[in-house]
Order: C-alpha cells, then sequence, then structure tokens
C-alpha cells in the first residue's frame, strides 16, 4: 500500500511537471459596469489581511497623454489613486487606492519599447512593459539586462516599485533598479499646471533615490530607460550537497560566482548550489530555464495535490508531507528544475547559452485558452497553490548565526520544515545595497519562503510554531528588511525605521504629492506616516497578522497557544500543546 501511495504521489508531480497547455491568468481588476464599481486584487487572489479592494473606477490609457489626463482627471476629484499592472504579483496591497471611490490606472496598454540605443547601450521602454518583453527586446538588439526577478511576468513599472531583484553581489547588483538611468513619472499638479504633469528624472538627480523604488506613492511611470550590456553567455551547474557548513558558505559563495544562488531543503538537510558565471561567447551551448514552478499544470492534477496536503494538515501527518517533499526534490534534481541544454530537454551541466534565455521564466503565461483545464499553479479561480511567503534580506554579517539559528530549530524537530521543502524550501539570493532610498541598505542574502495557507483564516498550520519563530528571528532578531511586494503584515512592524533616508524620501514624496492621493491606509502604515499595519483580532497570528501575546491570537480551542519561541526566546508563536491524557 505504501508504495502504492508514492507511485501516485510521482505520477501527481510528473503531470504538474509535464503538462504545457494553459489558460493564460485573467485581469486583476474586475469591474460590475464596464469600468466603473471595480474590485483588484493579486495573482493569488487574496490580499493577507483577505480584505477586498475596491474603486470607483480604473482606465486604462494607451499613451502617455492618456496617462497625464487619467492623473488629472483624478487629481481634480481629489479621489485617490494607484497604478495597477498586467497580473498583479504583488502580494501586500500596494496598488490598493482605499475608499470605494478610488481611481485605478492600469499599465496594461502601456507596454511599448520606445527605443534602443545599441552604441549607447540604452533601451527605453513603457512601464507595463513585461520584464520577459524587456529581456527579448533587449537581445533582439545585441543587449543584456544582467541580473532580473526569476519570474518574468512582472511589468518593469511593478517590479521597480518593489526593488525586485535577481542574485549578485558583483557589479551594481543584482536589483533591477540599479539600472536604470532615466524614467518619466506622472504626479499630480496645481489647477494652473492642468492637475498633472510629467516629472523627467535623470541618473545624476537626486530625486531618482526617491522614485526608482517608490511603493507606488509618487505618482505612475511612464518610462523608463535602463543602461544594459552587450549580450553574454553564462555556465551553469547546480551543485548537490549537505548543509553543514551552509553558514559558511553563504557568505563567501557570492563573491565566487556572479550569479550564485542557493536552495537550501533543510527537512532534507540538503543545499542546491548554483554554480552561475559569464562564460567566453564562443562557448558551445544554447540552452535555456523553463522552470518547473512556472509552467502551466493540469488543473485535475493541482486539485489532486492541493487535497492531499490540505488532508495532510487535517491529520496532522508530517511523515506524508516528508514523503512528497522527498520525492518532489528528486524529480526536481533529476530534470535539472527546468534547465535545458537545447530547445527540448536536460541532458547534463553545465548548461550554457546566451544570458536572455538562462535568467527568467514563466511559461504558463503564454499557452492559449483551454477552458482552464490546466492553468499556473496558483490561479486562483481553480482548486490550487495557495500559500504564505516570508522574503527577507538579512545582511552578510548576520546570515551565518541565522543559518545556524535555523539549524538548531530544524534538529529539534527534524520533519518541521518538510513543508517548505514542497515549495522550494529556502530561495536563498544574494542582493547588494543600493542609493535608492527604500532599496536594501546592505549588502545581504534574500531568504525566500513559501509554504502552506489554509482558505480558512482561523485553521492553524501544521508546525505554526516553527515557520512564526523563523519568521521572527529573521526580521527582528537579525534585523531582516522584508520584500516590499511580499511578507506578512507582521514583517512590516516598524519596517520604516530600517531605512536611514526615509526622511528624505518623504521629502520628495510631499513634493511630488502634497495631496497625498497616491497614498493609502497600507503605504501610511508602512511608511510609519499613521497607524500600525498589525491587526490584533481573534486568530490573529495564524494569518501573521500580528504577534501574538496571548492565546486567544493562536487557536486555543484547537490546541495552539500563544508560547516563546524554542530557539529565539523573544520570538512568540501559536504553539500546539498535545494533552498526555
Amino acid at each position: 500500500m505504501e508504495l502504492l501511495t508514492d507511485i501516485f504521489r510521482f505520477n501527481c508531480v510528473v503531470l504538474l511537471i509535464y503538462l504545457v497547455n494553459c489558460t493564460p491568468p485573467e485581469d486583476p481588476i474586475k469591474c460590475s459596469s464596464k469600468t466603473t464599481n471595480c474590485t483588484v486584487t493579486n495573482s493569488n487572489g487574496m490580499f493577507p489581511d483577505r480584505s477586498i479592494c475596491r474603486a470607483g473606477e480604473v482606465v486604462y490609457p494607451n499613451t502617455e497623454e492618456e496617462l497625464v489626463a487619467a492623473v488629472a482627471k483624478g487629481t481634480k476629484s481629489m479621489r485617490k489613486m494607484k497604478a495597477a499592472t498586467r497580473y498583479a504579483h504583488s502580494i501586500t496591497k500596494l496598488f490598493c487606492p482605499g475608499g470605494d471611490d478610488g481611481l485605478l490606472i492600469s499599465t496594461l496598454h502601456l507596454n511599448r519599447t520606445l527605443g534602443i540605443d545599441a552604441k549607447a547601450m540604452e533601451m527605453s521602454v513603457e512601464s507595463g512593459v513585461t520584464l520577459r518583453e524587456m529581456i527579448d527586446g533587449a537581445a533582439k538588439a545585441g543587449l543584456a539586462l544582467p541580473y532580473a526577478p526569476y519570474w518574468w511576468g512582472l511589468t518593469m513599472g511593478g517590479l521597480m516599485a518593489t526593488g525586485a531583484h535577481g542574485s549578485s553581489l558583483w557589479g551594481k547588483g543584482s536589483s533591477v533598479h540599479d539600472y536604470v538611468v532615466g524614467l518619466r513619472i506622472v504626479t499630480p499638479a496645481t489647477a494652473s499646471e492642468g492637475y498633472a504633469k510629467v516629472r523627467t528624472i535623470s541618473s545624476d538627480q537626486s530625486d531618482m533615490d526617491a522614485v526608482k523604488v517608490s511603493l507606488g506613492v509618487l505618482g505612475v511611470i511612464s518610462q523608463i530607460t535602463l543602461k544594459l550590456q552587450p549580450l553574454f553567455k553564462r555556465s551553469i551547474t547546480n551543485q548537490v550537497t549537505d548543509d553543514s557548513d551552509l553558514g559558511d558558505q553563504a557568505v563567501n559563495f557570492g563573491i565566487q560566482h556572479e550569479f550564485a544562488d542557493m536552495i537550501w531543503y533543510p527537512s532534507q538537510r540538503q543545499v542546491i548550489y548554483r554554480i552561475d558565471d559569464r562564460v567566453s561567447s564562443n562557448a558551445s551551448g544554447n540552452g535555456r530555464i523553463d522552470f518547473m514552478g512556472f509552467r502551466s499544470m493540469q488543473t485535475l492534477a493541482l486539485a489532486l495535490v492541493r487535497s492531499a496536503e490540505e488532508t495532510n494538515e487535517a491529520l496532522k501527518d508530517t511523515s506524508s508531507k516528508c514523503i512528497d517533499a522527498k520525492v518532489t526534490i528528486s524529480i526536481l534534481v533529476t530534470a535539472g528544475y527546468g534547465f535545458m541544454n537545447n530547445a527540448l530537454s536536460f541532458t547534463g551541466y553545465p548548461v550554457v547559452g546566451n544570458n536572455n534565455r538562462l535568467q527568467s521564466s514563466g511559461s504558463c503565461l503564454d499557452s492559449p485558452e483551454d477552458g482552464l483545464l490546466s492553468a499556473c499553479p496558483w490561479d486562483p479561480r481553480v482548486k490550487s497553490e495557495f500559500f504564505h511567503q516570508t522574503t527577507v534580506s538579512i545582511g552578510l554579517s548576520k546570515v551565518k548565526s541565522f543559518i545556524q539559528d535555523v539549524q538548531k530549530l530544524r534538529d529539534m524537530d527534524p520533519n518541521a520544515l518538510c513543508g517548505v521543502d514542497l515549495y522550494l524550501g529556502f530561495l536563498m539570493r544574494y542582493v547588494k545595497a543600493s542609493d535608492a532610498y527604500l532599496a536594501k541598505q546592505e549588502d545581504g542574502v534574500d531568504f525566500d519562503i513559501t509554504y502552506y495557507r489554509s482558505k480558512d483564516p482561523m485553521a492553524p498550520r501544521l508546525h505554526e510554531d516553527i515557520l512564526e519563530e523563523v519568521e521572527q528571528m529573521a526580521i527582528f532578531k537579525y534585523g531582516g528588511s522584508p520584500h516590499w511586494g511580499k511578507n506578512r503584515n507582521l514583517a512590516f512592524e516598524g519596517v520604516i525605521k530600517k531605512y536611514s533616508k526615509i526622511g528624505e524620501f518623504l521629502k520628495v514624496k510631499e513634493a511630488y504629492d502634497p495631496s497625498r492621493l497616491f497614498s493609502s491606509e497600507w503605504t501610511d502604515q508602512v511608511l510609519g506616516i499613521k497607524g500600525r499595519p498589525t491587526i490584533i483580532k481573534e486568530g490573529c497570528a495564524l494569518e501573521g497578522l500580528c504577534i501574538c501575546s496571548e492565546d486567544l491570537h493562536c487557536a486555543p480551542k484547537k490546541g495552539y497557544y500563544c508560547r516563546p519561541g524554542k530557539v529565539y526566546k523573544d520570538a512568540r508563536v501559536c504553539t500546539r500543546l498535545v494533552s498526555s491524557a
């Protein structure tokens, strides 16, 4: 029977990986009357606090002139405004204008490449251009954006606003915004100026350090100009080893290899080191990446896998989660995570190819409509993945100690992190300090941790306390800075104190938007202007809306009580207490 169960799990994973037809994601904005009485959500279909974001109207400008008109319309009527992107991949509420009468300005149709100067190695695009469109357009001109996020469904305006990045400590680092040399942003203006105006910002202006990571609170970016490099080749080898010396390796690995990253599977005591460097343009190879987690997946298989995980959670069945994790990791490692040596298959390392074919992927966005027989694995229209994400950057000087603390916690309950290993473990990417006011303050490692989320906000998770302790250690004990577009509410408690130039940013904000039309309750809380991002109520700690301070914030009726952490004693986590009776 056990063998049959393992075969079933294996077959489900194979189905998830290799089926390629898809229904593309729908517009995250829905209106009851064409463009009025609207709601907007993210690609997961749910904000961290499960609230519904409403707006009175949405506009879809096709040109910068129409964008100016949209902002002028909102300014004249003193309406709250927010920019919204094509796929809405921010987990947090950055694009929620607040108030039922708010105005959403979608950059869906601002998707043109405006010019490429091959000699100057510069490329100008509208802010709604996706990362994939930008990468492909540059490559056709023999140019490359050297570092980029791994998911190509982000828009250039959206990824800039949240400080999105790839992995590197070399050169200017892995953050896309640090390769921006010019931009145009539409902001509110006075009546004599027509209620809206275009500000042109260049890299030699101090305002650039505010605008290039702005959380969308300054206006709507219209155009972006990036400084690129000549197109180059990379050679990639994934090396599997144990995690005994991960603390030491993590500090040095990013210095040794330009595009290094690590996937850490703590419950398996295993690390995948990505040895990734530039090679000669004459090097043989036409490799590419089609990451398995970003491929389309059959909705039936998605439902089966989600149901199995829900059953394991309900039965507190850690052993089944660990078996599933082991099978999944084995398949991913054997199949090279989606790296291919040619157009069709993975035959072994190294994988050599042009940078544009190896840096990002997201094929589930490309397939034709198939009536939801298959979809991106997180598509909220079907029974699919539903998860929390904790994404925190920790300074290099503290990375070893953080890893060792997580290992101590893991050793106390070796199977407690199997659920994380089901979602690519701890993805560890390198990120460099930036001059941008709201960007990373020091060189560090970004820990991206994805894990199960229940559809029932009052349902505690299996090993709830372990991941809560990891989260609080990263943010509070080690002073990590959360990714602006990810994370649960508690990660943003007091976060703005970690940014030494917040005063300069707020001065620019006041100058660009004195009536605070692009502000919202959420951004005010995050920026420390008014209120707090945490929400105190019954069960609030289960969803990361708060850190528990009393049992009621957990689920005492289900056996989960607020208790100190096991390694980080200052943590307060929802711990399951099993009666000895």
